[in-house]
């Protein structure tokens, strides 16, 4: 009589979204140190990381979690997390930018390299920037292109491996 227990039509599903909760929480949790390291822990004197903690409640995020990345953020002896900035041209010349927090620049750079290189994009450090402006959203493009149906499904598949990435916070293009 196998399938029959409650636990046992739940797991699954509980799975899929305990993990997807844990990469959101973990993705939220670098903000919240990056900003608690780089303009203090007080939340009513740093912008940037009340904005962190709002993102972060907003989600569900356990009270414990955020406390524990504005102590890490903090203290000293803790990783030292870095924003980091990657450039791209991707399938049918569309312009990328990714960024990212991380603690191991290197790393991370290799690892975004490779995700881009199976997708047909090429890193171009210092050659895409040019081609968005920056505002306090994010960036945006200064000029759209159009994709082909080929390179259009090959830049979707690029996103959606970069989006899966747990150093990945946002990913701009200027795609149409």
């Amino acid at each position: 009589m196998s399938g029959h227990s409650k636990w046992a039509q739940i797991k699954h599903k509980k799975a899929l979204t305990d993990a997807k909760k844990g990469k959101a929480f973990s993705k939220l949790a670098k903000l919240i140190t990056i900003a608690a390291r780089e303009k203090g822990p007080n939340p009513d004197t740093n912008i940037q990381l009340r904005s962190a903690i709002e993102k972060a409640q907003a989600v569900n995020m356990p009270k414990d979690n955020i406390e524990r990345a504005v102590a890490k953020g903090a203290g000293t002896d803790a990783a030292v997390l870095q924003n980091v900035l990657y450039e791209a041209y991707g399938p049918g010349g569309v312009a990328l930018i990714v960024e990212g927090v991380t603690d191991n620049n290197n790393r991370t750079f290799a690892e975004i390299r490779k995700l881009m290189g199976d997708h047909g994009a090429k890193m171009t450090p210092g050659g895409a920037l040019w081609l968005f402006e920056h505002d306090i959203e994010g960036w945006r493009p200064k000029n759209t292109i159009s994709l082909s149906p080929r390179d259009q499904e090959q830049f979707e598949n690029l996103l959606e491996e970069l989006s899966e990435h747990d150093d990945v916070q946002e990913v701009y293009s200027n795609a149409a």
